[in-house]
């Protein structure tokens, strides 16, 4: 009985599975943060059906990501590109190279995370959480967005949190300068996540009645990954209680599923948690909210998006 108790435990910390068998052939896919965690096991995933480009800080452990990638899923369009989100310049320079060599794009998937780091800046001066987690993507979609538009139907999938329930979004104080606590501004930078994501949706669908092109953001589940590794506690918790979290695969599931369920080709604007439609917080709902941090990121990243 215990075994029994144990495994059905185990089966509900795994959660949901994508069960579609999409194929991606001809089609061009794009993930950052995918040389660890569930954005290597995503891009593993996706790699067994199309062309994905793994757009990385760590070049060496992307390119060793890329090449166990390849072996395993005989696919060799596995393509490593330099990309830090902590830095602008980085950001235009991924993006005029790709925009340079890749005539299409169709999906999105903006997965790379900080989580609980030390108070710092970002190249540009932004706190680092709200400056990689969102500002960082924000500016990525932005430079990426009318390639995704001529490719469409399209698909634009944002990894936010179930710690979005904590944000708020500090207008005030969005730098941390007046005071921080690193749990609170990786809660704060999943908000916004969730914020834009809705924002976003918004704008691409009131172009047209047909929606050919969707933002969705979703929660991955409580991972073992090395996001926690700027906490020594939160390292020795993961360790200990490693059971009751979902293995890198088992949380890249919702992340697979948003980028090719064929059930969700005309859902945009939506949060999903174990591949399904989830709660959202009500600060995640508020599109005055939504407006203004859109805005306020255009201001921040010296760009004009209508």
């Amino acid at each position: 009985p215990v075994t029994a108790a144990l495994l059905s435990c185990r089966r509900y910390v795994a959660g949901g599975q994508c069960k579609s068998t999409a194929r991606l052939e001809g089609k061009v896919v794009i993930i950052t943060g995918a040389n660890t965690g569930i954005g290597k096991e995503t891009a593993r995933d996706l790699a067994g059906r199309g062309k994905v480009i793994l757009a990385c800080r760590n070049i060496a452990k992307a390119e060793a990501a890329a090449s166990e990638i390849r072996a395993e899923s005989g696919n060799q369009q596995v393509i490593v590109k330099k990309l830090d989100l902590a830095d602008t310049k980085s950001i235009r320079e991924f993006a005029e190279k790709f925009l340079a060599e890749e005539k299409e794009l169709h999906i999105l998937i903006n997965n790379a995370g900080i989580m609980l780091c030390p108070h710092s800046k970002t190249v540009d001066g932004f706190e680092m959480h709200l400056g990689v987690n969102h500002l960082g993507h924000f500016l990525l979609t932005f430079l990426l967005l009318e390639r995704l538009k001529q490719s469409a139907p399209a698909r634009i999938v944002n990894v936010s949190s179930l710690a979005h329930h904590g944000g708020r979004i500090r207008f005030h104080d969005l730098h941390g300068e007046k005071s921080y606590n690193c749990g609170l501004a990786y809660c704060h930078s999943k908000l916004a996540n969730v914020l834009f994501t809705r924002e976003l949706a918004r704008r691409l669908q009131g172009k047209s009645q047909r929606v050919e092109f969707t933002a969705n953001a979703l929660h991955p589940g409580s991972v073992r990954s090395e996001l926690v590794r700027h906490s020594f506690v939160m390292s020795w918790l993961w360790k200990i209680f490693s059971f009751l979290l979902k293995t890198p695969r088992e949380g890249a599931q919702t992340s697979i599923y948003c980028a090719v369920a064929e059930e969700l080709d005309s859902v945009s604007g939506q949060y999903f948690s174990d591949c399904q439609p989830a709660y959202v917080s009500p600060w995640g709902r508020d599109d005055e909210i939504a407006k203004k941090l859109w805005s306020v990121s255009c201001e921040l990243l010296g760009i004009h998006w209508d």
